[in-house]
Protein backbone atom coordinates (compact mmCIF):
# COMPACT_ATOMS: atom_id res chain seq x y z
CA UNK A 1 0.00 0.00 0.00
CA UNK A 2 3.07 2.50 1.06
CA UNK A 3 3.93 1.73 -2.65
CA UNK A 4 0.58 2.68 -4.30
CA UNK A 5 0.67 5.85 -2.03
CA UNK A 6 3.73 7.24 -3.23
CA UNK A 7 2.67 6.69 -6.70
CA UNK A 8 -0.09 8.60 -6.62
CA UNK A 9 1.63 11.47 -5.00
CA UNK A 10 2.43 11.88 -8.51
CA UNK A 11 -0.77 13.42 -9.59
CA UNK A 12 0.44 16.47 -7.09
CA UNK A 13 -3.13 16.37 -5.37
CA UNK A 14 -2.43 17.08 -1.68
CA UNK A 15 -5.70 16.71 -0.28
CA UNK A 16 -6.26 13.02 0.40
CA UNK A 17 -5.46 10.11 2.12
CA UNK A 18 -5.29 6.40 1.90
CA UNK A 19 -6.19 4.16 5.48
CA UNK A 20 -6.30 0.82 5.34
CA UNK A 21 -8.13 -1.32 7.62
CA UNK A 22 -9.61 -4.91 7.81
CA UNK A 23 -13.23 -5.44 8.18
CA UNK A 24 -15.83 -8.23 8.17
CA UNK A 25 -18.35 -8.63 5.60
CA UNK A 26 -21.17 -11.56 6.58
CA UNK A 27 -18.71 -13.55 7.76
CA UNK A 28 -15.72 -12.86 5.42
CA UNK A 29 -12.31 -10.81 6.54
CA UNK A 30 -11.74 -8.29 3.49
CA UNK A 31 -9.95 -5.55 3.31
CA UNK A 32 -10.93 -1.72 3.18
CA UNK A 33 -9.17 1.07 1.34
CA UNK A 34 -11.04 4.63 2.24
CA UNK A 35 -10.11 7.82 0.12
CA UNK A 36 -10.18 10.81 2.51
CA UNK A 37 -10.36 14.07 1.44
CA UNK A 38 -9.27 16.96 3.46
CA UNK A 39 -11.24 19.63 1.57
CA UNK A 40 -13.47 18.77 -1.54
CA UNK A 41 -12.44 21.09 -4.54
CA UNK A 42 -15.85 22.20 -6.47
CA UNK A 43 -16.86 20.33 -8.91
CA UNK A 44 -14.21 19.80 -12.42
CA UNK A 45 -14.86 19.62 -15.77
CA UNK A 46 -12.85 16.90 -18.25
CA UNK A 47 -10.75 19.66 -19.14
CA UNK A 48 -9.47 19.84 -15.54
CA UNK A 49 -9.39 16.36 -14.97
CA UNK A 50 -7.41 15.71 -17.62
CA UNK A 51 -5.00 18.65 -17.17
CA UNK A 52 -4.49 17.17 -13.44
CA UNK A 53 -3.52 13.81 -14.87
CA UNK A 54 -1.17 15.30 -17.88
CA UNK A 55 0.67 17.62 -15.66
CA UNK A 56 1.24 14.82 -13.45
CA UNK A 57 4.54 12.92 -13.31
CA UNK A 58 2.52 9.44 -13.71
CA UNK A 59 3.94 6.67 -15.85
CA UNK A 60 2.78 7.69 -19.61
CA UNK A 61 0.35 4.61 -19.72
CA UNK A 62 -1.13 5.25 -16.73
CA UNK A 63 -1.86 8.93 -17.87
CA UNK A 64 -3.06 7.67 -20.90
CA UNK A 65 -5.43 4.91 -19.59
CA UNK A 66 -6.84 7.12 -16.90
CA UNK A 67 -7.11 10.43 -19.74
CA UNK A 68 -8.84 7.96 -21.98
CA UNK A 69 -11.30 6.35 -18.91
CA UNK A 70 -12.26 9.60 -17.69
CA UNK A 71 -12.93 11.30 -21.68
CA UNK A 72 -15.26 8.16 -21.54
CA UNK A 73 -17.32 8.77 -19.03
CA UNK A 74 -17.26 12.58 -19.98
CA UNK A 75 -19.01 11.64 -23.07
CA UNK A 76 -21.43 9.70 -21.47
CA UNK A 77 -22.78 12.29 -19.56
CA UNK A 78 -22.57 14.85 -22.40
CA UNK A 79 -25.17 12.21 -24.06
CA UNK A 80 -27.15 11.90 -21.37
CA UNK A 81 -27.25 15.59 -20.34
CA UNK A 82 -27.45 16.95 -23.81
CA UNK A 83 -24.36 18.85 -23.88
CA UNK A 84 -21.02 19.25 -25.09
CA UNK A 85 -18.03 17.96 -23.66
CA UNK A 86 -16.52 21.34 -22.62
CA UNK A 87 -19.88 22.14 -20.77
CA UNK A 88 -21.06 18.89 -19.28
CA UNK A 89 -20.51 18.80 -15.13
CA UNK A 90 -19.07 15.47 -13.79
CA UNK A 91 -20.41 16.56 -10.65
CA UNK A 92 -19.28 13.41 -8.44
CA UNK A 93 -17.33 12.08 -10.89
CA UNK A 94 -15.21 15.22 -10.53
CA UNK A 95 -14.30 14.11 -7.53
CA UNK A 96 -10.61 13.80 -6.04
CA UNK A 97 -11.46 10.85 -4.75
CA UNK A 98 -12.95 9.35 -8.09
CA UNK A 99 -9.80 10.49 -9.58
CA UNK A 100 -7.81 8.49 -7.23
CA UNK A 101 -9.80 5.45 -7.54
CA UNK A 102 -9.51 5.49 -11.42
CA UNK A 103 -5.43 5.98 -11.46
CA UNK A 104 -5.04 3.68 -8.07
CA UNK A 105 -6.73 0.85 -10.01
CA UNK A 106 -4.39 1.46 -12.63
CA UNK A 107 -1.65 1.78 -10.67
CA UNK A 108 -2.53 -1.18 -8.48
CA UNK A 109 -2.84 -3.41 -11.49
CA UNK A 110 0.64 -2.18 -12.37
CA UNK A 111 2.38 -2.87 -9.48
CA UNK A 112 0.59 -6.43 -9.23
CA UNK A 113 1.83 -6.98 -12.52
CA UNK A 114 -1.03 -7.85 -14.47
CA UNK A 115 -1.31 -8.33 -17.77
CA UNK A 116 -4.79 -9.52 -18.52
CA UNK A 117 -8.53 -9.20 -16.57
CA UNK A 118 -11.10 -11.71 -16.63
CA UNK A 119 -14.67 -10.71 -15.14
CA UNK A 120 -17.49 -12.73 -14.41
CA UNK A 121 -21.01 -10.99 -16.08
CA UNK A 122 -21.66 -7.95 -13.64
CA UNK A 123 -24.50 -7.76 -11.25
CA UNK A 124 -26.65 -4.51 -10.81
CA UNK A 125 -28.68 -3.24 -8.59
CA UNK A 126 -32.43 -1.69 -8.44
CA UNK A 127 -34.22 1.51 -7.12
CA UNK A 128 -33.32 4.92 -6.34
CA UNK A 129 -30.34 6.96 -5.05
CA UNK A 130 -29.87 10.72 -5.18
CA UNK A 131 -27.80 12.69 -7.17
CA UNK A 132 -27.00 16.27 -8.17
CA UNK A 133 -29.96 16.62 -10.41
CA UNK A 134 -32.36 14.88 -8.40
CA UNK A 135 -33.79 11.09 -7.88
CA UNK A 136 -31.70 8.55 -10.54
CA UNK A 137 -33.13 4.87 -11.03
CA UNK A 138 -30.34 1.97 -10.78
CA UNK A 139 -28.41 0.98 -12.44
CA UNK A 140 -27.67 4.88 -13.16
CA UNK A 141 -28.39 5.95 -16.80
CA UNK A 142 -24.25 6.71 -16.83
CA UNK A 143 -23.60 2.65 -15.44
CA UNK A 144 -25.81 1.48 -18.18
CA UNK A 145 -24.25 3.57 -20.79
CA UNK A 146 -21.18 2.34 -19.78
CA UNK A 147 -21.86 -1.47 -19.74
CA UNK A 148 -23.50 -1.63 -22.86
CA UNK A 149 -22.29 -5.01 -24.65
CA UNK A 150 -21.01 -6.02 -21.62
CA UNK A 151 -23.01 -9.04 -19.94
CA UNK A 152 -25.10 -7.94 -16.74
CA UNK A 153 -27.83 -9.75 -14.63
CA UNK A 154 -30.22 -8.11 -12.44
CA UNK A 155 -30.32 -9.21 -8.56
CA UNK A 156 -33.45 -7.47 -7.08
CA UNK A 157 -30.83 -5.53 -4.36
CA UNK A 158 -31.90 -2.59 -3.62
CA UNK A 159 -28.90 -0.50 -3.61
CA UNK A 160 -25.86 0.68 -6.43
CA UNK A 161 -24.04 -2.42 -6.90
CA UNK A 162 -22.15 -0.60 -9.88
CA UNK A 163 -20.97 2.96 -9.75
CA UNK A 164 -20.44 4.65 -13.23
CA UNK A 165 -17.34 5.46 -11.99
CA UNK A 166 -16.20 1.18 -11.55
CA UNK A 167 -18.39 0.39 -14.56
CA UNK A 168 -16.07 3.02 -16.61
CA UNK A 169 -13.04 0.45 -15.35
CA UNK A 170 -14.57 -3.07 -15.99
CA UNK A 171 -15.68 -1.66 -19.74
CA UNK A 172 -11.71 -0.44 -20.70
CA UNK A 173 -9.77 -2.51 -18.77
CA UNK A 174 -11.87 -6.13 -18.85
CA UNK A 175 -10.67 -8.71 -21.68
CA UNK A 176 -13.57 -11.17 -21.68
CA UNK A 177 -16.59 -11.42 -19.54
CA UNK A 178 -17.88 -15.16 -18.66
CA UNK A 179 -16.81 -18.23 -16.74
CA UNK A 180 -13.02 -17.90 -15.09
CA UNK A 181 -10.31 -19.21 -17.49
CA UNK A 182 -8.72 -22.49 -17.02
CA UNK A 183 -5.82 -20.56 -14.35
CA UNK A 184 -3.05 -21.69 -12.22
CA UNK A 185 -4.25 -20.00 -9.23
CA UNK A 186 -1.78 -18.15 -7.38
CA UNK A 187 -3.05 -15.15 -4.88
CA UNK A 188 -6.86 -14.26 -3.94
CA UNK A 189 -7.72 -11.26 -2.27
CA UNK A 190 -10.79 -9.64 -0.63
CA UNK A 191 -11.89 -6.40 -1.40
CA UNK A 192 -15.02 -4.84 0.85
CA UNK A 193 -17.09 -1.71 -0.05
CA UNK A 194 -18.69 0.27 2.93
CA UNK A 195 -22.03 -0.70 3.03
CA UNK A 196 -23.93 -3.68 4.38
CA UNK A 197 -25.69 -5.74 1.74
CA UNK A 198 -27.93 -9.43 1.91
CA UNK A 199 -24.79 -10.27 0.21
CA UNK A 200 -21.45 -9.93 1.16
CA UNK A 201 -20.26 -6.53 -0.51
CA UNK A 202 -16.93 -7.60 -1.55
CA UNK A 203 -14.72 -7.47 -4.82
CA UNK A 204 -12.85 -11.01 -4.78
CA UNK A 205 -9.77 -11.09 -6.84
CA UNK A 206 -7.87 -13.88 -8.14
CA UNK A 207 -4.64 -13.46 -9.74
CA UNK A 208 -1.90 -16.14 -11.34
CA UNK A 209 -1.26 -18.03 -14.79
CA UNK A 210 -3.08 -18.77 -17.45
CA UNK A 211 -2.77 -22.35 -18.05
CA UNK A 212 -2.86 -22.05 -22.11
CA UNK A 213 -0.87 -19.10 -22.02
CA UNK A 214 1.87 -20.77 -24.47
CA UNK A 215 -1.10 -21.62 -26.64
CA UNK A 216 -3.96 -18.90 -27.68
CA UNK A 217 -3.36 -15.17 -26.07
CA UNK A 218 -6.93 -13.29 -25.25
CA UNK A 219 -6.61 -9.54 -26.06
CA UNK A 220 -9.44 -7.07 -24.82
CA UNK A 221 -9.75 -4.51 -27.66
CA UNK A 222 -12.68 -1.95 -29.12
CA UNK A 223 -13.90 -1.87 -32.76
CA UNK A 224 -15.01 1.65 -34.07
CA UNK A 225 -16.69 1.58 -37.36
CA UNK A 226 -18.66 4.56 -39.03
CA UNK A 227 -20.83 4.00 -42.35
CA UNK A 228 -19.84 6.22 -45.05
CA UNK A 229 -21.25 7.63 -48.55
CA UNK A 230 -19.52 11.15 -49.30
CA UNK A 231 -15.95 10.53 -49.02
CA UNK A 232 -13.71 11.17 -51.80
CA UNK A 233 -12.42 7.56 -52.74
CA UNK A 234 -8.72 9.36 -53.00
CA UNK A 235 -9.10 10.03 -49.08
CA UNK A 236 -9.03 6.07 -48.05
CA UNK A 237 -5.39 5.53 -48.30
CA UNK A 238 -4.02 8.84 -46.33
CA UNK A 239 -6.88 7.63 -43.49
CA UNK A 240 -5.77 4.51 -43.34
CA UNK A 241 -2.27 5.54 -42.79
CA UNK A 242 -2.86 7.70 -40.14
CA UNK A 243 -4.54 5.71 -38.27
CA UNK A 244 -2.21 2.67 -38.41
CA UNK A 245 0.53 5.46 -37.74
CA UNK A 246 -1.14 6.08 -34.54
CA UNK A 247 -1.22 2.59 -33.11
CA UNK A 248 -4.58 0.95 -34.90
CA UNK A 249 -3.84 -2.78 -35.36
CA UNK A 250 -6.38 -3.20 -38.21
CA UNK A 251 -8.16 -1.26 -40.46
CA UNK A 252 -10.28 -2.19 -43.18
CA UNK A 253 -13.02 -0.90 -45.80
CA UNK A 254 -16.22 -2.90 -46.53
CA UNK A 255 -18.78 -2.33 -49.60
CA UNK A 256 -22.27 -1.79 -47.98
CA UNK A 257 -25.49 -1.06 -49.16
CA UNK A 258 -26.99 1.96 -46.98
CA UNK A 259 -30.57 3.82 -46.65
CA UNK A 260 -32.13 4.75 -49.85
CA UNK A 261 -30.00 1.95 -51.40
CA UNK A 262 -26.59 4.22 -52.07
CA UNK A 263 -23.72 2.15 -52.41
CA UNK A 264 -21.28 3.00 -49.06
CA UNK A 265 -18.03 2.41 -47.36
CA UNK A 266 -17.99 0.61 -44.02
CA UNK A 267 -14.50 1.95 -41.61
CA UNK A 268 -13.56 -0.42 -39.20
CA UNK A 269 -10.47 0.33 -36.55
CA UNK A 270 -9.31 -2.52 -34.54
CA UNK A 271 -7.23 -0.50 -31.48
CA UNK A 272 -6.34 -0.92 -27.94
CA UNK A 273 -8.68 0.65 -25.36
CA UNK A 274 -6.13 2.91 -24.46
CA UNK A 275 -6.28 4.07 -28.33
CA UNK A 276 -9.65 4.61 -28.92
CA UNK A 277 -9.67 8.46 -28.01
CA UNK A 278 -7.30 8.93 -30.27
CA UNK A 279 -8.87 7.11 -33.60
CA UNK A 280 -12.09 8.50 -33.11
CA UNK A 281 -10.31 11.91 -33.45
CA UNK A 282 -8.41 10.99 -36.65
CA UNK A 283 -11.48 9.54 -37.65
CA UNK A 284 -13.89 12.86 -37.59
CA UNK A 285 -10.67 15.02 -38.91
CA UNK A 286 -9.82 13.31 -41.83
CA UNK A 287 -13.16 11.67 -42.81
CA UNK A 288 -16.98 12.76 -43.41
CA UNK A 289 -19.00 11.06 -40.66
CA UNK A 290 -20.96 12.25 -38.08
CA UNK A 291 -21.12 9.71 -35.48
CA UNK A 292 -18.93 6.64 -34.16
CA UNK A 293 -19.61 3.67 -33.37
CA UNK A 294 -17.88 1.95 -30.35
CA UNK A 295 -17.86 -2.10 -29.73
CA UNK A 296 -15.91 -3.75 -26.95
CA UNK A 297 -14.53 -7.35 -28.17
CA UNK A 298 -12.21 -9.94 -27.51
CA UNK A 299 -9.14 -11.22 -29.75
CA UNK A 300 -7.65 -14.63 -29.59
CA UNK A 301 -3.99 -14.36 -31.05
CA UNK A 302 -1.35 -17.00 -31.57
CA UNK A 303 2.40 -16.03 -29.37
CA UNK A 304 4.42 -14.92 -32.28
CA UNK A 305 8.22 -13.43 -32.49
CA UNK A 306 9.80 -12.33 -35.62
CA UNK A 307 13.66 -13.28 -36.67
CA UNK A 308 15.88 -11.58 -39.54
CA UNK A 309 16.92 -14.11 -42.16
CA UNK A 310 19.71 -13.99 -44.35
CA UNK A 311 19.07 -14.10 -48.39
CA UNK A 312 21.27 -13.57 -51.44
CA UNK A 313 18.65 -10.77 -51.88
CA UNK A 314 19.25 -9.09 -48.12
CA UNK A 315 18.08 -9.14 -45.03
CA UNK A 316 14.83 -10.11 -44.44
CA UNK A 317 12.56 -10.03 -40.96
CA UNK A 318 9.92 -12.75 -41.04
CA UNK A 319 7.05 -13.55 -38.22
CA UNK A 320 6.23 -16.40 -36.94
CA UNK A 321 3.15 -17.48 -35.16
CA UNK A 322 2.94 -20.80 -32.87
CA UNK A 323 -0.15 -22.69 -33.35
CA UNK A 324 -1.92 -24.55 -30.50
CA UNK A 325 -0.82 -27.77 -32.01
CA UNK A 326 2.76 -26.88 -32.44
CA UNK A 327 3.10 -26.19 -35.84
CA UNK A 328 4.28 -23.04 -37.15
CA UNK A 329 3.04 -20.30 -39.40
CA UNK A 330 5.87 -18.60 -41.29
CA UNK A 331 5.22 -15.46 -42.60
CA UNK A 332 8.17 -13.03 -44.56
CA UNK A 333 7.53 -9.17 -44.01
CA UNK A 334 6.12 -7.88 -47.41
CA UNK A 335 7.71 -4.47 -46.98
CA UNK A 336 11.10 -6.33 -46.69
CA UNK A 337 10.54 -8.26 -49.53
CA UNK A 338 9.07 -5.54 -51.98
CA UNK A 339 12.01 -3.30 -51.35
CA UNK A 340 14.37 -6.33 -52.01
CA UNK A 341 12.97 -7.47 -55.10
CA UNK A 342 12.67 -3.76 -56.42
CA UNK A 343 16.52 -3.53 -55.42
CA UNK A 344 17.65 -6.41 -57.07
CA UNK A 345 15.10 -6.08 -60.01
CA UNK A 346 13.97 -10.15 -59.53
CA UNK A 347 9.97 -11.19 -58.76
CA UNK A 348 8.84 -10.46 -55.27
CA UNK A 349 7.91 -14.51 -55.20
CA UNK A 350 11.26 -15.04 -56.02
CA UNK A 351 12.16 -12.95 -52.96
CA UNK A 352 9.70 -14.36 -50.77
CA UNK A 353 10.77 -17.89 -51.56
CA UNK A 354 14.18 -17.26 -50.39
CA UNK A 355 13.02 -15.94 -46.72
CA UNK A 356 10.83 -19.21 -46.14
CA UNK A 357 13.62 -21.44 -47.21
CA UNK A 358 16.31 -19.13 -45.45
CA UNK A 359 14.50 -19.65 -42.31
CA UNK A 360 13.39 -23.63 -42.42
CA UNK A 361 17.63 -23.68 -43.42
CA UNK A 362 18.58 -22.15 -40.42
CA UNK A 363 20.29 -18.84 -42.27
CA UNK A 364 18.59 -16.86 -39.31
CA UNK A 365 20.25 -13.76 -37.62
Amino acid sequence: MEDLKKKLNGLGLSEFDLVVKKVSKNGFQATKVDVLIESQPPERHLAQILEIINQSDLPESIRDQSSAIFQKIAEVEAEIHDTSLDQVHLHELGGTDTIIDVIGTLLALELLDISQIFASPIPTGSGFIQGAHGQIPLPAPATVKLLKGIPVFGTGIKAELVTPTGAALLAALVSEFGPAPELVLEKIGYGAGSRDLPIPNLLRVLTGKLANKEKVQLEGLVILESNLDDLNPEFYPFVMESLFQNGALDVAFLPIHMKKNRPGVQIQVLTDPSLAGKMRDILFEETSTLGIRQLPTTRFTLPRKSVSVRTPYGEIQVKIASKPGGEENVSPEYEDCQKLARENKVPLKLVYQAALSAYYSGTVD
